[in-house]
């Protein structure tokens, strides 16, 4: 299967197949990912990271990733530092990037940032997040976490928890989800539930779909519980933040309802969605899910850059 020379800015833009494909050339990064293997695949590429907003797991784990197959890394994750405080222009940016690398890894806080930027650039633009638009990477890592941990995707109840309005993170999974035909949750607040689109997306293609604001009812058959920041950034008007912050939490108690095997998954970072006492528990796979991040984007930088086939 040939990915090369790709843009990565939407989970939509991949087939199933693309999207197997990926997840199998994951499985196969894992040894590297771990250190228990060497590679030198990507020796002499460069990967630029441009990070217009704050990160720490994509941007490590992008790092890490291009680290351990032999590549190197340039970029900024403090655009304040950089040629934008003087007015320069994305695309301008983007343009210098493309010059300097052999792939572009974007975060912005504009939805729809990496699309404008792929227009600019002959090299691979991969999209890290794009304000409440998309986060494809996110996606491909949780999508591998569930697998691993399931076995499989399709058929498991899968419950997408907190901020599904902005969280751009559940938006992008919430339609691979659907492409590989799990059942679906969505437990918001009224005022930040899932986007009708993606819930009519769903419910189109002949899934079990459901909409709540109560997450006690839907725990007991949850295969997966996949929780979120209510993010205060997003917010318009701080008082409506205010109103919806600190909805839900997770704890040991309520997990007592659960599967045996249901796992708990979380974007990161945490703020209270998650109490501490849940992390020593079975149920809990959010820093694997994290690590996870690193065999994935290993396998997308190879495919993107013609040294994975």
């Amino acid at each position: 299967m040939k990915l090369k020379g790709i843009d990565v800015v939407s989970i939509s833009d991949f087939s199933v197949d693309e999207i197997n494909y990926i997840l199998k050339k994951a499985k196969e990064m894992l040894p590297i990912a771990k250190g228990e293997k060497k590679s030198d695949i990507l020796s002499g590429k460069i990967l630029s990271t441009l990070f217009f907003e704050p990160s720490t797991r994509t941007r490590l784990s992008f790092e890490c990733a291009m680290s351990r197959l032999g590549g190197k890394v340039i970029g900024f994750s403090e655009p304040g530092g950089t040629s934008l405080v003087k007015g320069e222009t994305l695309a301008d940016t983007v343009r210098m990037a493309k010059s300097y690398s052999d792939v572009i890894v974007l975060r912005h806080p504009h939805e729809g940032a990496a699309r404008l930027a792929a227009e600019f650039s002959e090299k691979p633009v991969i999209n890290a997040g794009d304000g409440a638009g998309q986060h494809p990477t996110q996606t491909l890592l949780d999508l591998f976490t569930i697998k691993e941990e399931k076995g499989k995707i399709e058929g498991k109840n899968v419950v997408l928890i907190g901020d599904l309005k902005y969280g751009r993170t559940v938006h992008s999974l919430a339609y691979a989800l659907t492409m590989l035909r799990a059942n679906l949750t969505f437990v918001a607040p009224s005022v930040l539930q899932m986007p009708k689109e993606i819930v009519d997306y769903a419910g189109d293609k002949g899934l079990l779909t459901r909409v709540s604001t109560s997450l006690e009812d839907v725990i007991p058959t949850a295969d997966v519980l996949y929780v979120t920041r209510i993010q205060k950034e997003r917010f318009p008007d701080p008082e409506e933040y205010k109103k919806v912050a600190g909805t839900y939490q997770i704890n040991i108690k309520m997990l007592s309802e659960a599967k045996e095997d249901l796992i708990v998954m979380h974007p990161l970072p945490r703020v209270k969605e998650i109490s501490p006492e849940v992390d020593s528990t079975s149920h809990a796979l959010y820093f694997k899910q994290a690590f996870n991040g690193v065999p994935v984007r290993m396998a997308l930088l190879g495919l993107v850059l013609g040294a994975v086939e």
